[in-house]
């Protein structure tokens, strides 16, 4: 026999349970399941990536992580649009940029040059993972920071991982063309390079509020552009990507003269506000203190704008 005491307590315990499988057995929204099959479909295609450079399939390959590379840029947007974000989503990406953007194009570049340098080589394809895994770690960690500025999201800290991996093959590229082949000590410096540029402290433009609204007079051309530019992709791809990854890697200056002269305008008028309170707070405290109604609640906080 148990007292009334501990009925009750089993009887809650019970009522818990069967919340928690209700919760469990909960029927999941399409909504939330698109964006993580896109990501899941990213991360085959860098999985296949490695698979076509050991096979000596390189023109492939690249075009496997060129294709994660656009399901990455598709993913976040296809949650946002269809309100799908979800904690498993977040983390489940990071695995495959991680895979796509950090593994696969070091594997690569190993594959093609990096292995002659013997264990170096190896070394240099590891360090790139690496500092992929962190730059992804970074960005989960920082991405909701309260004390940001509202600009600051106009711009990454140090090069986002599929920028790292589309413009570390540029020797690949380049070979493709015919143009110019890097010696293996060369590809080994600029792998370290875009390594270095990934975990650095660098602000680069994130592109992420750009293209959210298009003023109706720009549709058609907004358009015409995109269909020729991945005409232009499809017909010439190693000129468009090495054009794009010149012009990407010589934006980046552009970048940080950006964000510096945001933070100096942020200093420059927190410094103006406080000499101004400075000046002005004790003449306005005792003006406006009798201006006070009852109604007034001092401890109200100002309304955010």
């Amino acid at each position: 026999m148990f007292s009334p005491f501990e009925s009750e307590r089993m009887e809650t315990r019970r009522r818990r349970f069967i919340e928690t499988r209700r919760e469990r057995l909960r029927a999941i929204p399409v909504r939330t399941l698109l964006p993580n099959l896109i990501t899941l479909l990213a991360l085959c295609a860098g999985l296949t990536g490695i698979k076509l450079a050991f096979e000596g399939k390189l023109e492939l390959a690249l075009g496997a992580i060129i294709f994660a590379a656009a399901l990455d840029g598709i993913d976040g947007r296809v949650a946002r649009l269809i309100k799908g974000q979800s904690r498993f989503g977040a983390e489940l990406d990071s695995l495959a940029d991680f895979v796509n953007f950090g593994c696969a194009p070091g594997l690569i570049l190993y594959w093609w040059g990096l292995h002659d340098l013997g264990n170096v080589g190896w070394i240099a394809c590891m360090v790139f993972a690496m500092c992929g895994a962190l730059r992804l770690a970074r960005f989960n960690v920082m991405i909701d920071d309260p004390n940001k500025p509202l600009w600051a999201g106009n711009f990454f800290t140090g090069m986002p991982a599929p920028a790292g991996a589309l413009t570390g093959l540029l020797p690949i590229y380049l070979d493709l063309l015919g143009l110019f082949r890097a010696p293996a000590t060369l590809t080994l410096l600029y792998t370290l390079a875009i390594a270095f540029l990934m975990v650095s402290r660098l602000p680069v433009f994130s592109g992420k509020r750009v293209g959210k609204r298009v003023p109706p007079e720009m549709v058609l051309p907004v358009i015409v552009l995109v269909v020729l530019f991945f005409a232009l992709l499809i017909a010439y791809p190693w000129w468009v990507l090495s054009i794009g990854t010149l012009c990407y890697l010589g934006g980046l200056p552009l970048s940080w003269r950006s964000y510096d002269a945001h933070e100096r305008r942020d200093a420059e008028a927190a410094a103006a506000a406080t000499s101004a309170s400075a000046v002005t707070g004790p003449a306005s405290e005792s003006v406006a203190a009798p201006q006070q109604t009852p109604d007034d609640d001092p401890e109200r906080p100002a309304r955010l704008n």
